[in-house]
């Protein structure tokens, strides 16, 4: 097992799992939104959409479909809202 963050929230996880696959695991079904505050989440699953970024340990726009968790590793969602 292995334990990230999610915007602060605990999730566990088993090792070898993306943080897609935790994120689906822990029944979250999306984690981005867009400039109109449409949802996203995993769409393709391969990495060629970019629908499923998320930020890593500070570092954003990473893809969470291809990127393996790691035990600690602390996710934020990310928005692109447009401000009114």
């Amino acid at each position: 097992m292995i334990h990230i963050t999610v915007d602060g929230e605990p999730v566990a996880g088993m090792a070898g799992q993306t943080v897609a696959g935790i994120l689906l695991a822990s029944g979250r079904l999306s984690w981005r939104t867009t400039r109109s505050g449409a949802p996203r989440g995993v769409f393709c699953g391969i990495g060629a959409c970019f629908d499923c970024v998320v930020t890593v340990n500070g570092v954003p726009d990473v893809r969470a479909c291809r990127r393996r968790a790691v035990d600690g590793d602390e996710i934020r969602t990310q928005t692109r809202e447009e401000n009114p």
